[in-house]
């Protein structure tokens, strides 16, 4: 899944690293003839590519980045109380992660541009994804909520 860069950090080996919309990293080095990002060598050369977009394969693998933190939970919902809004397809602003809890019951939970179909029980938790489309569905009884997750604030 494309992501823009937003920013730009180096490694403890002086690699550089993008920092995507999404939260997750990724090294971006030159390293011909395999691996050809000149840009990379230079600050302006990186600063030139912010906004540029890079595969992010962990959102592919709806993989929650690793620092992320959760700061909010809505109400358990049930088959009855799920809100119309999240049986159609929505999404999280940017960099807002979540987690699909359920605690009992059956929940389908799709992402139509991955291709995703999944049926969520308390074994199996969705992930979603910032800003990508998604919808649940009861399958039955069910009791379920959802915690959002952000990048901790920066210490200054």
């Amino acid at each position: 899944m494309d992501r823009p860069i937003t920013g730009f950090e180096l490694d403890s080996e002086g690699d550089p690293i993008a920092l995507l919309s999404c939260g997750h990293m990724q090294h971006v080095r030159h390293n011909p003839p395999f691996i050809n990002r000149p840009w990379v060598t230079t600050e302006e050369g990186r600063n030139s590519m912010m906004g540029q977009t890079l595969n992010c394969v962990r959102c592919d693998k709806f993989e929650l980045p690793d620092n992320f933190i959760p700061y909010k939970r809505t109400a358990v919902f049930t088959e009855e109380s799920v809100p119309g809004a999240l049986r159609k397809d929505h999404s999280t602003k940017t960099g807002v992660w979540g987690k699909i809890v359920v605690e009992e019951g059956k929940l389908r939970y799709r992402v139509s541009d991955l291709g995703a179909d999944v049926e969520l029980s308390p074994d199996n938790t969705g992930i979603v994804i910032p800003e990508v489309l998604h919808n649940v569905e009861p399958l039955g009884a069910v009791h379920f909520f959802v915690e959002f997750y952000r990048a901790p604030d920066k210490a200054t």
